[in-house]
Order: C-alpha cells, then structure tokens, then sequence
C-alpha cells in the first residue's frame, strides 16, 4: 500500500478542525483525531509536531481560507461586514477556531498569516482613509476591529439574548452592512 502523505496531511487537518472547534486546545484529544482521520497518532507528531502546532496549522489554513474567500476592500467596509458574516453563518466552525485562539492563544507567539493579514488590512484602511474615502475620526486598527465585532455579533451572543435574535439570516445580514455603513458615514 502507497501512502500518501498529502491525503494524510488533509484528513488530519480536516479532523483537527472539527475536534478544535468543539473542545478548543485544551479539551482536544489526539487520539480522537487520528481515529476521525483514519491514521495513526504518531502521523500528527511527525507532521505536525505537538497539539498546540496542529492547532496553529488549523487555524493559520482557515485564516487562509477565510482571506481567500471573503475579499477585504477597504473602500467597500460594509460590504466586507457582510461577506465576513455570510462566512460565519455557514462555517460556524471558523468563528469558534478564533475564539478558541483568543481564549487559549492570548500570549502565544503570533502567527505570521494573522500578522500579514492584519497588516495588510490596516494599511488598505490608512490609504483609504487619506483617499477621503473612509473617516479619520477611528484609527485603522479601531475600525477594523468595530467592523469585524460587527461582523461576528450575532454569532457571539449569549444564548438567551441570541433566542431573541431575528430568525430571517437576511435580516441580520442587514443590521450588519448597514451598522458598518453607518459607521464609515457611507
């Protein structure tokens, strides 16, 4: 039998998120996901290297994902609010990764693909902002920071105030581009 080490690579990735998303870095068990990979244990060490590395490799590949997927433009920040949302909505499990890395992950050591990202969105911002396209009363890093709160806020609600949330997905979408809206005065 020819192993294929890409494959092996993916499965374990694949299940790594799914383990990750539910129970964070510290409730994640290895075992568990080489059993949902159909590979062996020892396969996460050597590609990977410990639990907290596979971590890092999970979340920097759905930042990845996420950057290709939901275009940043700094001239069009409602927009944005509402392509960031509409990924929340049907990828729950890229919202609870972040979470998870903010919770478990305040100190660690940063990751270069949420570095360069951020990096590269704060500065589209700033020339944004010196065009006159976008208000100069919020420093870049603050109206990144609202829009993406915005973003995430009917997904980070506590139970009981979330059963209250509207029910219509387009509804919601709504308050979101047109809260960011609001705030860059578009």
């Amino acid at each position: 039998m020819v192993r294929d080490a890409e494959a092996t690579k993916k499965r374990l990735l694949d299940a790594a998120a799914a383990e990750f998303a539910e129970f964070g870095i510290a409730g994640a068990r290895v075992d568990r996901i080489a059993r949902a990979a159909k590979a062996n244990k020892s396969m996460i060490y050597a590609y990977f290297g410990d639990k907290g590395q596979l971590f890092d490799a999970v979340f920097a590949a759905h930042v990845v994902a996420f950057t290709e997927q939901v275009r940043f433009d700094a001239t069009d920040l409602p927009g944005y609010a509402g392509r960031s949302f509409d990924l929340y909505e049907d990828n729950p499990a890229t919202l609870r990764l972040a979470t998870w890395y903010q919770l478990e992950r305040p100190d660690g050591e940063p990751l270069q693909v949420v570095v360069a990202s951020n990096r590269s969105k704060l500065a589209d911002i700033e020339r944004a902002q010196k065009s006159g396209v976008l208000p100069t009363r919020f420093a870049p890093v603050e109206l990144l920071a609202v829009v993406r709160s915005v973003a995430m806020s009917w997904h980070t609600q506590t139970p009981e105030l979330g059963a209250s949330a509207p029910a219509d997905r387009a509804r919601r979408r709504q308050v979101v581009v047109e809260s960011v809206r609001l705030l860059v005065g578009a």
